[in-house]
């Protein structure tokens, strides 16, 4: 049974109409899913199938070890959304609510290749000397 009704899909498909450039939707799981795991593939299977510029992959935590390390992931559910290079940008846990609107937002997104910050914010942000390791938290409340 598919998560998004038919109205929530046409209106990810009208979204993604405008996409520029490929992106690649990659989800990490294991066999024995954990919680909201399977949920989680599902959805991101069901998004990626909404336009021809989205591609799929599926890697197990446990025994897909060099992918795991290749995208540093550490917890599971895990997704990956990149373009033509990876930027980093992981969702971990379901994006249900407000996050879902966030992950449709961030494919767009990376498929056009801009981040929409600010010409000030990327002058600050190119002035960086050091690594720097953002983590970006949601929650509805």
């Amino acid at each position: 049974m598919p998560l998004l009704n038919a109205s929530i899909r046409g209106q990810v498909q009208n979204r993604f109409k405008d996409l520029k450039n490929p992106v690649k939707i990659i989800n990490f799981t294991q066999a024995i899913e954990c919680q909201f795991c399977a949920e989680t593939r599902q959805l991101m299977e069901e998004i990626s199938s909404l336009s021809d510029k989205l591609s799929f992959e599926v890697y197990n935590f446990v025994t897909d070890k060099e992918k795991v390390q290749q995208f540093k992931i550490d917890k599971i559910p895990a997704t990956v959304i990149m373009g033509g290079q990876d930027h980093g940008i992981r969702f971990y846990g379901i994006p249900s609510g407000y996050e879902f609107v966030s992950v449709i937002e961030c494919i767009a997104m990376v498929s056009q290749g801009e981040s929409e910050l600010s010409p000030e914010t990327k002058q600050q942000l190119a002035a960086l000397v050091h690594p720097l390791h953002l983590q970006v938290y949601v929650t509805p409340t």
